[in-house]
C-alpha cells in the first residue's frame, strides 16, 4: 500500500493539473512556496494541517479528498482527475442512482451582486412554492447590524461565522426553500463544502457589464462614483470565483434572459435531476 504522503501527493497534482493551476499559481493561491508544493507533489513533505489546509483551499478541494484510503480512497483518486463539468455529470448520476432528493427541498443561488439571485431566487420560490430566504439579510436580522457595520466592526471571519451558522440554520430546518447566497460564500471552504453537501447550487453567470447596469438599474451608483476601478476590479473578482462558481451543480447564463426565462432553465435542471426517485 502506497504511504499517506504518496497518495495526497498524487491527488495533490491531479487536482492542480486539472484546474489548469501551474505550481507558481497554486503557489501565489496558497501561500506556500512553489519548492514546498512541489515536494508536497512528491510525496516527500511532511504535510502539517494548517498546510494542507492551505492547498486544500487553493484548490476547492476538501482535505478528506486528499487523505481518504480505503474504497472511499480510490473514489477520491478516481475524482481528482476529472474537470468540475465531468463532477457535476457523475453527481447527478449519483443522486438519480440513489434517489437523493435534496434538489427537491433546498436550492441556492451563487453569484456575485447583480447576478438576479433575489430577483430569480423570489420568483423560483413562488413557482415551486417554497421559502425565499437572502442569506445575508438574515444574518442582518440576527445582528442587528448592516453588513457593512459587521465587516467595520467585526471583520470577516466574524462574518463568516455568523454565515455558518445561518446555513446550519437553514439546513437543519430541512424545509424546501430557495436560498440567495452571499457572492463570497464560494470563497469560504467550510460553508462552501456544506452548501454543496445540502443543497442543489446553481450559479447565476453574466458578463462584467451585466453585473455592473444591473447595480446601477438598481439604483446605487457608488460603484462608479467612488471607485475609478470598479469595472477592473469586478472583472477580476468574477476571474478569481469563476472556478469556484463552476462548481455549482448547474449553471445558467443569464446574458439576455428575462426572470422568466432564468427559473424555466432552472426547473427544467431540477425536474431533470430529480426525476428519478
Amino acid at each position: 500500500m502506497k504511504e499517506i504522503k504518496t497518495i495526497v501527493g498524487e491527488r495533490l497534482r491531479a487536482r492542480r493539473q486539472v484546474l489548469g493551476f501551474t505550481v507558481a499559481a497554486l503557489a501565489k493561491s496558497s501561500g506556500l512556496s512553489a519548492r514546498y508544493i512541489i515536494s508536497a507533489e512528491k510525496g516527500q513533505a511532511n504535510l502539517s494541517l494548517t498546510k494542507l489546509d492551505q492547498l486544500s483551499r487553493a484548490l476547492s478541494v476538501s482535505m478528506t479528498a486528499l487523505v481518504s484510503v480505503g474504497v472511499r480512497g480510490d473514489i477520491d483518486a478516481l475524482l481528482a482527475h476529472r474537470s468540475d463539468t465531468e463532477l457535476r455529470h457523475i453527481l447527478n448520476d449519483l443522486r438519480s442512482r440513489y434517489g437523493d432528493d435534496r434538489t427537491r427541498s433546498l436550492i441556492a443561488l451563487l453569484g456575485v451582486r447583480g447576478a438576479g439571485k433575489s430577483s430569480v431566487g423570489k420568483a423560483l420560490a413562488a413557482e415551486l412554492g417554497h421559502t425565499f430566504v437572502e442569506l445575508d439579510a438574515h444574518i442582518e436580522k440576527v445582528a442587528d447590524l448592516s453588513l457593512a457595520e459587521i465587516f467595520s466592526l467585526h471583520g470577516e471571519d466574524f462574518y463568516r461565522e455568523m454565515e455558518r451558522e445561518a446555513l446550519e440554520e437553514i439546513i437543519q430546518a430541512d424545509a424546501p426553500m430557495v436560498v440567495a447566497t452571499g457572492g463570497g460564500i464560494v470563497t469560504d471552504s467550510l460553508n462552501y463544502g456544506r452548501l454543496k453537501d445540502h443543497a442543489c447550487t446553481v450559479w447565476l453567470s453574466a458578463t462584467p457589464e451585466d453585473h455592473w447596469n444591473r447595480v446601477i438599474d438598481q439604483g446605487d451608483r457608488r460603484p462608479m462614483r467612488d471607485h475609478p476601478q470598479a469595472m477592473a476590479q469586478l472583472r477580476n473578482l468574477l476571474a478569481v470565483r469563476g472556478p469556484l462558481y463552476s462548481q455549482a451543480d448547474f449553471r445558467v447564463d443569464t446574458h439576455g434572459l428575462s426572470i422568466e426565462s432564468i427559473v424555466h432553465q432552472i426547473e427544467e435542471f431540477l425536474g431533470a435531476v430529480t426525476h428519478v426517485g
